[in-house]
């Protein structure tokens, strides 16, 4: 076993605290990662607080891991000792299925196995990337180009392939109106990788107090949806909407701002079930969808887009002594606009 230092929580109520968990021994398809940097997302405040229910207890989480390969197994190709690479949101799939033979191994019909408070198909259960060392099947595994610095892009292996998907699925680009609900720690990446496809983007956020850096990320307009003159302006006009946001929001407000054939596409998970009329929808036949991050190879091509366009997240680093502290600022909304933690502090 491949022992590491790592940060856990064994209660829904408890903080978080220093211990050391075991890695399996390095398979013969197997990579042994050092991980430089682990990003906070709000999936792991959910689970380490067990608001989604099903949490299994110690949990160690984080899945947007970017780090250095420093062991490989015997049969292994794609990737050396050296090598600059992130795991992202899950570490294995069935491979046999329709989804995995498509290369949409989130979608696995066979339950794809999450980075973290997942059982894996060894019978145990996986443990994130707070931690200083994780080994990961070297198919779930990607490069993280020169031209990326790993802290920027750590949260690229989540916040960023969940904006780039539906963005490239729903065909942002030249010519398309896109709008982005929430300019937090998925929506301030979405609107850099929306702008760099192309498209005409529009932020949607609660208020103005974040215009400055949304046109700054490449937004062209911004908008304060606490206006009711906002949905009035803004009627029939977007091809695309992606809504980042967590909380149940009036869908059929936003979805009257769609243009003909227009989609809104959900991203963030609320609490509740979503509402909506259907003549909301029947209205210039838009479409409501969902989206859950991409597959290993769109996850490849997004690191790959994101260096070549100069993308990263706007980032705090914090050491992991401050996870607990991070967590409560997340909720409140109080960072700018993701959380990094620096393994080298675990």
């Amino acid at each position: 076993m491949v022992t590491a230092a790592a940060y856990a929580v064994t209660s829904a109520e408890g903080a978080f605290e220093k211990t050391t968990i075991e890695r399996r021994e390095l398979g013969p398809l197997d990579i042994l990662v050092e991980i430089k940097f682990a990003g906070i997302c709000h999936s792991d405040i959910h689970t380490a607080r067990n608001e989604w229910g099903g949490t299994h207890y110690p949990v160690v989480p984080g899945h947007e891991i970017a780090g250095v390969v420093t062991a490989v197994g015997s049969e292994v190709t794609r990737h050396h000792v050296g090598d600059r690479v992130g795991v992202g949101c899950f570490v294995d799939s069935c491979g046999e299925c329709d989804a995995c033979r498509a290369g949409e191994e989130q979608y696995c019909a066979n339950r794809v196995t999450g980075t973290y408070n997942a059982r894996g198909r060894d019978g145990e259960w996986t443990q994130g990337g707070y931690s200083t060392h994780i080994v990961v099947t070297e198919r779930f595994v990607v490069s993280i180009p020169d031209g990326l610095e790993l802290d920027v892009a750590a949260p690229l292996l989540c916040a960023g392939i969940t904006l780039y998907s539906p963005l490239a699925h729903w065909g942002a680009g030249p010519g398309k109106k896109v709008a982005v609900i929430g300019m937090g720690g998925l929506g301030h990446v979405g609107v850099k990788i929306a702008h760099a496809m192309g498209a005409e983007v529009t932020v949607l956020s609660q208020s103005l107090g974040k215009k400055e850096d949304g046109l700054k990320f490449g937004a062209d307009h911004y908008y304060a949806t606490s206006d009711p003159e906002t949905f009035r302006s803004l009627r029939s006009r977007f091809d695309l909407i992606v809504n980042t946001v967590s909380v149940n929001l009036d869908i059929d407000a936003y979805l009257s701002m769609l243009a003909i054939n227009g989609t809104l596409v959900e991203l963030g998970l609320p609490e509740k079930p979503i509402e909506v009329r259907a003549f909301s929808l029947a209205a210039n036949r838009r479409s409501l969808a969902g989206s859950m991050v991409g597959g290993v190879a769109q996850t490849q091509e997004m690191l790959d887009f994101c260096a070549e366009h100069g993308i990263g997240a706007a980032i705090e680093v914090i050491p992991a002594s401050d996870i607990d502290t991070a967590y409560d600022r997340v909720v409140a909304s109080d960072v700018r606009y993701r959380f990094v933690i620096d393994a080298a502090t675990i």
